[in-house]
Formats: structure tokens, sequence, C-alpha cells
């Protein structure tokens, strides 16, 4: 599938993100309880060790439960998406498992695990990469994170 940046077309939680457009985030793929994306880590996002902040992480992983909560449009043959309502977090946990460094490419892979009701739960994989050239051998990446999401549909007021 091919590169999308951030843009309300694409999603309309992304219209006003600007976290998400200052962090660069392309959306790979989105699909009902499923988010695909890809950032590159820049200087800016570091801490004071030279690798990723874990905020960095966090909010990128974050980025990713979200697109996956919230679908952009019903599926064929389903009904209209409420729009008095929003799914948010209602609890997440993070294992940071390896560190990443700049110039890093991290794809983020949200999936739907659960839904019951008003309730979800999602895992989250982040993983990172050296850059490579389009023409190279398969990208190899590392498990960094794991995210772990619970949602909650809510009324948007």
């Amino acid at each position: 599938m091919a590169e999308l940046t951030i843009s309300g077309d694409i999603h309309p939680i992304l219209k006003d993100d600007y976290a998400s457009e200052w962090m660069g985030i392309e959306v790979v793929a989105l699909d009902d309880g499923h988010a695909t994306i890809r950032m590159t880590l820049r200087q800016e996002m570091l801490n004071g060790f030279g690798m990723a902040h874990g905020g960095m992480i966090f909010a990128f992983g974050d980025t990713a439960f979200a697109l996956a909560c919230n679908p952009a449009k019903p599926k064929p043959g389903e009904a209209a998406i409420d729009p008095g309502t929003i799914t948010v977090a209602s609890g997440v946990d993070i294992n940071f498992l390896k560190p990443a460094f700049r110039g890093q490419v991290l794809t983020a892979v949200a999936n739907r695990r659960a839904s019951t009701g008003r309730s979800g739960l999602y895992d989250i994989q982040i993983y990172a990469a050296d850059p490579v050239e389009r023409a190279a051998a398969p990208v190899q990446s590392e498990l960094v994170a794991e995210f772990r999401g619970r949602s909650r549909t809510i009324s948007k007021k």
C-alpha cells in the first residue's frame, strides 16, 4: 500500500491532530480494529541518553491505538458510526523492550483483541528498523515496545 501522511482525509480524528503531524506519522494501513503507522525518529525525539524518549514511543503507540479504535467509516451493510460518540483510552500499559535511535524508522501495528459493548482491548507492537534504500533487501525490524490499550466508547460532550 502507498504511504499516506497524516490527514483528515485519511481518518477524521487526524484532522486536527497536531501532535501526530509534528511527529511525522505516516498511515500505512487502516481497517476497523487495525492500524499500521510509521515515523522516523528525529533528534528532538531523543532523551539525554541519545535514544528515543519513552514519551515519544508511547505517543506513537497511542496514535495507532486511537486509529484502530475509531473506524474511519462503517463497513458495507453496517449502520453509520454514531457521530455523537468517540472511543478513547480507559487505560494503557507499555513495556519498553529495546532502545530505538535517531534515524530509525518506527512502525506500530495495532490490532483489536476483544470488544464487548462499549469496551475494547487492543495490542500494539512497535518495531524499529534502520532506514534502507528502496531497492535493498527487506528491512530487519526489532520489537522495541509492546503497548496494550483498553478502550471505552463515550459521548463526545
